[in-house]
């Protein structure tokens, strides 16, 4: 027999396939299980309840049928293998309903309904609990980032330009600054969300349904705020799994950036921040180290949560407007690893961020060197002494050079060293106390008081405005897990 022969006999001569089956079906059947489980019963139990409403079903085939489903939901899924007599998990569980109420009241549950309807509503309840959760963490590290820059108001520290050293600014500028960002994120997220909360129950295969169905009732039933109105549409567009797919990677490459800069500044040379003990690793062989692998893994985990959701695009890509497997059991498992990825970096760098200790005198001494205060003699030109701009910023350019050569810093200067060298352009003459603020960063940090400015002054009242549209926000969402919680027990517990 030739190896051909023997390929053809093993894998048999109906479907499924040996291959496909290992290959395909096995592990499609596993995601299913593990992801959509609960979804699909709660699907079934609104489409009875709506069935029953509509008078397309009798109050005891409604009854049956509510409580056999109920009873096959309470399987224990981990347990759950495939089977080659069943195509997927839909199928096994029909199967196992039929055994408690009868293969034909187990078949009426599918009237007016078809798989693809079905299969897009169950991803987007999937969908919407991994949104849920992953706000829970975007809010939670949001509180701690405004705790922090309220604590750190007043802490000088470099800020950087093309990665050296620009101008003095505060910590508390810098965390309100990553804040904001976050809390765009969380914007773009909501959006995705409230995309992802449409119900396409009702759209059937994508023409509807000859039956009096009620496509409200199933919606207002999951929790769902709207339907997808246009059948086909509900059936064809993947664009919630496009939209979805944009928030998270827009997030996880917002949060690498300043977890990059995390990384800068707990090294020895930067200095500014120190990890908590719970949160580094010592080296296995050189005994000094305090590996920062809470924020490493952060950074990772960012990375790949990114990929995944670009998995999503690339699969989408070029594939027909319409039911297309493309969209379904192959891509979801990459959405739910990006959403449980970005969850566990909001979580990880929450604990560090929450425990996260400053070295304060380190870093005010670091925003007084490599000259970033010299803004200010240029301001300080221009402003009290009538020197052009442009002149203004000639000088403090050559005093920077000068200041850089002679390895000092500018406080090192004299003032009536620094007054010689101003003269060299024009006839001026700064005060001591003018040129004591110049080299302060304090003074730099207050002086900029223009609204998003870093003055501490400015710093607190942004963070002020901040905290009550926080407070907001939050309970805003506490609200609509209220409602979810409530919808789904009232749903389960649901009786004729």
């Amino acid at each position: 027999m030739s190896n051909q022969e023997e390929f053809i006999k093993a894998e048999g001569t109906v479907f499924p396939g040996k291959t496909y089956k290992e290959e395909l079906l096995m592990p499609v059947f596993n995601d299913q299980r593990d992801y959509l489980f609960d979804s699909m019963f709660d699907i079934h139990r609104a489409h009875i309840i709506m069935l029953k409403e509509q008078q397309i079903i009798s109050s005891d085939e409604a009854k049956r049928m509510l409580t056999g489903t109920n009873k096959v939901a309470k399987t224990d899924s981990s347990l759950l293998t495939y089977r080659a007599e069943y195509e997927d998990l839909f199928f096994m569980m029909e199967a196992k309903i039929a055994d408690e109420i009868g293969p034909e009241l187990a078949g009426k549950i599918h009237i007016a309904r078809s798989r693809n309807d079905m299969g897009v509503a169950m991803y987007r309840l999937v969908l919407r609990e991994h949104f849920l959760k992953l706000f829970t963490s975007c809010y939670q590290l949001s509180e701690t980032l405004l705790e922090q820059a309220e604590q750190h108001a007043e802490t000088n520290i470099t800020g950087y330009t093309h990665t050296q050293p620009a101008q003095p600014t505060t910590l508390g500028h810098y965390f309100l600054a990553i804040y904001d960002v976050l809390q765009r994120d969380i914007k773009r997220l909501w959006s995705a969300y409230e995309t992802v909360n449409r119900s396409p129950l009702g759209a059937a295969a994508m023409t509807t349904t000859g039956f009096p169905i009620s496509r409200s009732r199933t919606a207002e039933l999951l929790g769902f705020d709207r339907m997808v109105e246009n059948s086909y549409d509900a059936i064809a567009g993947a664009d919630y799994l496009l939209e979805t797919a944009a928030a998270l990677m827009t997030s996880m490459v917002n949060t690498g950036r300043w977890i990059q800069d995390f990384l800068q500044q707990v090294t020895r040379e930067y200095g500014t921040f120190t990890v908590a003990n719970p949160y580094v690793q010592v080296s296995s062989i050189m005994p000094q180290k305090r590996n920062p692998v809470s924020i490493e893994h952060s950074r990772a985990l960012a990375s790949s949560a990114f990929s995944e959701a670009q998995a999503v695009m690339n699969m989408i890509h070029n594939t027909p407007f319409g039911d297309i497997v493309d969209t379904e059991d192959d891509l979801q498992p990459h959405l739910y690893r990006a959403f449980n990825k970005a969850n566990r970096v909001m979580k990880l760098m929450y604990a560090v961020i929450s425990t996260l200790k400053v070295n304060k005198e380190h870093a005010k001494e670091m925003a007084g060197k490599s000259c970033i205060t010299i803004t200010e003699l240029a301001d300080t030109l221009t402003r009290d002494y009538g020197i052009g701009f442009r002149q203004a910023h000639e000088i403090a350019s050559f005093i920077a050079k000068k200041t850089t050569d002679a390895r000092k810093e500018l406080s090192d200067w004299k003032i009536e060293e620094m007054n010689k060298m101003i003269q060299t352009f024009v006839d001026v003459k700064i005060s001591a106390e003018a040129w004591n603020n110049i080299v302060s960063p304090e003074y730099f940090v207050k002086v900029r008081s223009i609204r998003g400015g870093p003055s501490p002054g400015e710093v607190k009242r942004m963070l002020e405005v901040r905290k009550e549209r926080l407070k907001e926000a939050m309970e805003t969402f506490r609200n609509v897990v209220r409602k979810m919680d409530g919808k789904r027990k009232r749903l389960r517990e649901y009786s004729f």
